[in-house]
């Protein structure tokens, strides 16, 4: 699955699955931009790309403010002349009761990063992506499938939204040679809830819980779900779009207990 030559623009790409996705396009020999609000964690894995043979464009931007959101893209085609895959991977946690004070303005933070943001990257980048006869790839979540957590109310929207407007996206763009298609996580390590917030103790108490809640008693490294971004951007993935892939070590079967705010 050679990706030689091809552009590619990762977000949230600093740690975690972005990362992992960002490594994976760069040992197939794509131009790579990641793009990330942590300028120290995105120094740190332009330095692997490197070890991998290429040196990353390294784009500092928080997606969900609109001039940065089109700074990436404008920034993208003025260094390479072309976007051939779009990986729309930021994205945040964060959890309140709907009877919170503060509800909405939780809601709207986390709608403007896992939602907003990738709608309107795909409406800046879609015209470049219609050249190419490229692609996107959307990482959602289980949790657009299943309400997995009593306080997650926007977090479960955006990754239903954001599930649905991939399947949107898709019928429109076929008829240009473009695909779209999502993943749809587990469980998978990363620094999410560190980033939300949570403590050393509370994290570890997550993690616990969601390994004991997948059939297969596993959480999903970065990679397995890299690997999977790679085929849906690549040429073996030709006639599929507006498809939705759950890789979750089974955490969707069964009715397994709700993430609860005490964890």
């Amino acid at each position: 699955m050679s990706f030689n030559s091809k552009v590619v623009i990762v977000t949230g790409s600093s740690s975690g699955i972005g990362a992992a996705i960002a490594l994976k396009f760069t040992a197939e020999n794509a131009k790579v931009v990641i793009v990330g609000r942590n300028e120290k964690k995105l120094k740190d894995i332009t330095a692997k790309c490197e070890q991998l043979g290429s040196k990353p464009l390294v784009i500092v931007a928080d997606v969900s403010k609109g001039h940065e959101a089109k700074r990436i893209i404008d920034d993208t085609v003025k260094k390479f002349g072309k976007i051939d895959v779009l990986i729309n991977n930021a994205g945040i946690g964060g959890g309140t009761s709907i009877l919170h004070d503060k509800a909405m303005d939780v809601f709207d933070r986390i709608i403007a990063t896992n939602l907003r943001a990738s709608v309107y990257l795909t409406h800046l980048a879609a015209k470049h992506l219609i050249e190419t006869k490229g692609n996107i790839v959307n990482i959602s979540s289980v949790a657009s499938k299943s309400v997995i957590s009593d306080e997650g109310f926007g977090y479960a929207t955006s990754k239903a939204g954001l599930d649905h407007f991939s399947r949107c996206a898709a019928l429109e763009l076929a008829s240009k040679g473009v695909r779209v298609n999502v993943i749809n996580p587990g469980p998978v390590k990363s620094d999410i809830y560190e980033n939300a917030g949570a403590t050393p103790e509370r994290e570890a108490a997550i993690w616990d819980h969601m390994k004991k809640a997948t059939p297969l008693h596993r959480i999903t490294e970065p990679g397995e779900i890299a690997d999977l971004a790679l085929f849906l951007a690549s040429d073996k993935a030709v006639g599929i779009t507006g498809s939705t892939f759950v890789s979750d070590n089974g955490y969707l079967l069964g009715g397994y207990n709700i993430l609860k705010k005490n964890y």
